[in-house]
């Protein structure tokens, strides 16, 4: 049986690109194409689809979802989940988590990659749980990250730990581009011996190694691998699907895909990528190999925050300190894994120390969130004068952050009644208050053909 692989064109690619700006219009024209390659799936929604759909596009995610589940009538369709987050920055209730599970599958979701900032399992029990009990196949992922507290045995750990749990399938997923040949080829062989369900590995280009090490992951026995069609691949994006399925041809672990077809499929994307180039949305900038990201272990999208925060501060003369401060940091708060928004909280955090001139002189309410524990449990434990520092003697959260949150699904409901046209524009809402609103009274006036711009909303009369 060859290796399999995910599409994340329609998802992580352009996420990772062009800021999530692809609309379903670029992508309905090339969709009964990619159903015909035989991919593994096609992750097209969640990460930051479902945020950028509302607040960018004037797009209801549901309605996107459910367009690409009309069009592609094979292919199973994948999202990526951020657990207890949803798709959202904070955590939710678990009422919320359970509803939009549900929703999510009902419009047409087949596998729900699941993972937490901090890879704390209790952050993963409810959706991993919804997600079995809607019939999905629930993926649990596992953020890949270096630092003295995570090795081999760590990462397994995991992985058991999920598989106990539920997990259909286990995903690495590396979302700083930092897992190189070597260590993909030891980490994927530790895996398949500990245990038995498929190993499914996810990265960036973003360090340049990255085809290298899909192809000695694949070596040590992994099963799916992630990629983007070429003219979407490469840069802060994933590996391009066709050199792959080229050099694994008439190997052990050929894909059986037509070249033929996916070069169709690059044909129609090549123009689209001219066109997000002249718009500017695609910076040639992320396109580049950027070795910094192996020698501070920074993704490439915290290493662009950090200079624009220098920049904004007037201090763009500190970046090395910056960089340097990262890891001290990182150490000091449990080694989180980068990834949102925990890069966010580590990153501004540093910025912060270095523009000071004092450590911990300033500490924003993130980092003060993330000490006491509202995150769930960071991998190492914090050390207790950062602790002492940044919220005295505050009393700290040891139980799944979630049980603190009473059910909110009703109330939710009860807020934004007036808007409701379909059961899933509660969850809209829930994730994001201010944006779904917007977006509802754009709808709306987009449905009784009004100027959005002359609406009073206040005043207007709901039609009989």
């Amino acid at each position: 049986m060859g290796v399999k692989i995910t599409d994340t064109t329609l998802r992580d690619a352009h996420q990772s690109l062009l800021a999530t700006r692809m609309r379903i219009e670029h992508m309905l024209p090339v969709i009964e194409m990619i159903d015909k390659v035989g991919y593994h799936s096609l992750e097209c929604w969640g990460g930051a689809t479902f945020d950028s759909c509302l607040r960018f596009l004037n797009e209801d995610p549901w309605e996107r979802l459910r367009k690409i589940r009309a069009a592609a009538k094979k292919t199973k369709l994948q999202m990526l989940l951020r657990g207890q987050n949803i798709l959202g920055y904070k955590h939710y209730a678990d009422d919320v988590v359970e509803y939009f599970v549900q929703k999510t599958i009902a419009n047409g979701i087949d596998i729900i990659r699941i993972f937490d900032a901090l890879n704390d399992p209790r952050n993963l029990e409810v959706a991993m749980k919804a997600t079995k009990k809607e019939g999905g196949h629930a993926q649990g992922a596992f953020c890949y990250t270096i630092s003295p507290f995570h090795d081999l045995e760590q990462f397994v750990k995991d992985a058991k730990g999920m598989v106990e749990a539920g997990a259909d399938s286990i995903c690495i997923k590396d979302m700083a581009g930092l897992l190189t040949p070597y260590t993909a080829y030891d980490l994927v062989k530790a895996l398949k011996e500990n245990i038995k369900v498929p190993i499914q590995l996810h990265t960036h280009y973003t360090s340049g190694v990255a085809s290298m090490t899909y192809l000695k992951a694949i070596e040590a026995g992994c099963d799916i691998v992630d990629c983007a069609i070429s003219p979407l691949s490469m840069g802060t994006s994933q590996p391009p699907v066709e050199p792959l399925v080229a050099t694994l041809k008439e190997t052990p672990y050929d894909t059986g895909y037509d070249l033929n077809l996916l070069s169709d499929i690059a044909n129609y994307f090549r123009p689209l990528r001219e066109e997000f180039l002249t718009s500017g949305l695609l910076n040639p900038k992320v396109l580049g190999v950027d070795i910094n990201t192996l020698l501070y272990q920074v993704p490439g999208g915290m290493l662009s925050n950090l200079v624009s925060q220098l920049k904004q501060a007037g201090k763009e003369d500190k970046f090395i300190d910056v960089l340097n401060e990262v890891p001290k940091v990182r150490e000091e708060l449990g080694y989180p894994p980068l990834v949102t928004p925990t890069s966010q909280i580590v990153g501004t955090q540093a910025v912060m120390n270095v523009i000071a001139g004092e450590r911990y002189k300033m500490v924003p309410k993130e980092t003060k969130a993330l000490v006491r524990g509202e995150y769930g449990k960071t991998p190492a434990p914090i050390k207790d004068d950062i602790v002492k520092i940044t919220i005295g003697d505050e009393k700290r959260i040891t139980c799944r952050p979630a049980d603190l949150i009473e059910p909110e699904l009703d109330n939710i409901r009860n807020e934004m009644k007036e808007y409701l046209e379909q059961d899933e524009d509660v969850l809209s809402y829930a994730l994001f208050p201010q944006v779904a609103k917007k977006f509802f009274e754009f709808r709306k006036a987009q449905k009784y053909k009004i100027d959005p711009d002359m609406v009073d909303y206040e005043e207007m009369v709901h039609p009989i």
